[in-house]
C-alpha cells in the first residue's frame, strides 16, 4: 500500500482492493450516502453501496451515462433531485465511483448541494486515479467548453484500487498515461526515463513499474495542489498541453479519449515553445518519442485551426484577449507563454498537422 497526503488535509491511498473498505473513511454522523457510478461500473458501484450498507449507512447507487454524457447540467440536476428526495444533509456524503467524467461530476455536486457536502472519490481509471480525482477540481462542460462551471471541492479521501485497473481496456489505459506522461515533462523525469526503459510494459497495469508510475504522477499532482489549490499560480502547470487538448476535444463534441487529446496537445505547446524560440528541438523530439512509444497519438489532422484557434480562446488560462499556455524551457522547467504571435500559433499547428 501507498499513501499520499494532499497537503495534510487528505490522503491518496494506492492499494489492491482498497474500494471496498470506504465506509473507513467516510467519518462520524454520516447516515446517508449517494454512490454515482457510470453504467459501465455497475459491479464496482454496487460493490461501494454494499459494503456502506453493511456498515448501517443507507446508501443508494445511481448510474450515470459513460465518459463526457455523464458532465451535464441536466445529469447534475437529476442527482440533485435525489439528493433532496432522500432527504442528504451535510453530514451525508457523495461517492465517485468511474473515471475523470465521473469523479470531476460527483465532486462538483458535492460542492454545490447545500453550499458543500463531504465527497469521497474512488477513481478506476488511471487518468482518474493521477489526475480527476485529486486536487478538488470540479465541473460539468457546456456547449462553449469543457470545464467551463466548476468549483474548487476538495475530496474527504481518495481509494485508488490497483485490481480495477486489470479489468481496463488497453486503450483506456493508454490514453490515461498521457497525464503521468505529463507529470514527467513537467515536474519528475524519473518518470520520462522508467517509460523509457520499458515503454510496453508502461502500457500494463501489472507491470514492474505501474505502481511507482502512479505514485510519482500523484505525488506530482499532490504538491503542486496543496500549494496552489485555486489554481491562481503555480497549478496552472498542471495544464500542460491541456489547451490545445481541450480545444481538440471541443471540436470532435468529446468523441476523442481525454488524454490521447492531451497528449497531441503537449506535442503542441512544445512545438510552440520551439517556435517562440522557448525550447530546444530535442526535447521536442522527446515529447513525440515518448508518447508515440506508448502509442499515444502526436499529430492531429489538417483544416481545423480557425475552430481550434477559437475553442483554444475559451480556455480558463485566457486573460481577456491575451492567450496564455504552459510551455517548457527543459525538461521539468515549466513557464508561461503569454501571447504568442499568430505566426508562432499556426507554426506550431503546422508541426502536429504534417
Amino acid at each position: 500500500m501507498s499513501v499520499v497526503s494532499v497537503g495534510g488535509d487528505y490522503e491518496v491511498v494506492i492499494e489492491s482492493g482498497c474500494s471496498r473498505r470506504v465506509a473507513d473513511v467516510v467519518g462520524d454522523g454520516v447516515q446517508r450516502a449517494l454512490v454515482v457510478h457510470p453504467d459501465s461500473m455497475r459491479g464496482v458501484g454496487e460493490r461501494v453501496t454494499a459494503s456502506l450498507r453493511d456498515r448501517g449507512i443507507d446508501a443508494y447507487a445511481v448510474g450515470v451515462p459513460d465518459a463526457e454524457d455523464a458532465k451535464t447540467a441536466v445529469v447534475a440536476a437529476e442527482l440533485w433531485a435525489l439528493l433532496g428526495r432522500h432527504g442528504f444533509t451535510r453530514t451525508d456524503v457523495i461517492v465517485g465511483v468511474g473515471g475523470g467524467t465521473v469523479t470531476d461530476l460527483a465532486g462538483f455536486v458535492a460542492a454545490t448541494w447545500l453550499r458543500g457536502v463531504p465527497v469521497i472519490q474512488v477513481p478506476t481509471t488511471l487518468l482518474g486515479m493521477v489526475d480527476a480525482a485529486v486536487g478538488g477540481k470540479t465541473g460539468i462542460n457546456t456547449a462553449e467548453g469543457k470545464n467551463l462551471v466548476g468549483s474548487f471541492h476538495p475530496p474527504r479521501a481518495v481509494l485508488c484500487d490497483m485490481d480495477v485497473l486489470a479489468t481496463l481496456p488497453r486503450e483506456d489505459y493508454v490514453a490515461g498515461l498521457a497525464e503521468v506522461i505529463k507529470c514527467g515533462f513537467i515536474v519528475d523525469p524519473v518518470i520520462l526515463d522508467l517509460v523509457e526503459s520499458d515503454p510496453q510494459g508502461a502500457t500494463t497495469p501489472d507491470s514492474p513499474h505501474a505502481l511507482e508510475l502512479i505514485e510519482r504522477a500523484i505525488r506530482v499532482k499532490a504538491d503542486v495542489v496543496s500549494q496552489d489549490l485555486r489554481e491562481s499560480s503555480l497549478r496552472e502547470i498542471l495544464n500542460y498541453g491541456h489547451t490545445f487538448g481541450h480545444a481538440i476535444e471541443q471540436v470532435e463534441h468529446y468523441r476523442r479519449r481525454h488524454g490521447e487529446a492531451v497528449a497531441i496537445g503537449m506535442v503542441y505547446a512544445a512545438e510552440l515553445a520551439c517556435a517562440a524560440g522557448v525550447l530546444s528541438r530535442e526535447v521536442v523530439d522527446r515529447h513525440r518519442a515518448v508518447l508515440s512509444s506508448v502509442g499515444l497519438p502526436t499529430a492531429y489532422e489538417s483544416g481545423h485551426w480557425a475552430r481550434l484557434e477559437t475553442a483554444m480562446r475559451r480556455d480558463k488560462k485566457t486573460r481577456g484577449a491575451l492567450l496564455r499556455f504552459v510551455v517548457l524551457e527543459d525538461v521539468a522547467r515549466p513557464v508561461r507563454l503569454e501571447g504568442p504571435t499568430e505566426e508562432q500559433l499556426r507554426t506550431a499547428y503546422a508541426a502536429v498537422s504534417a
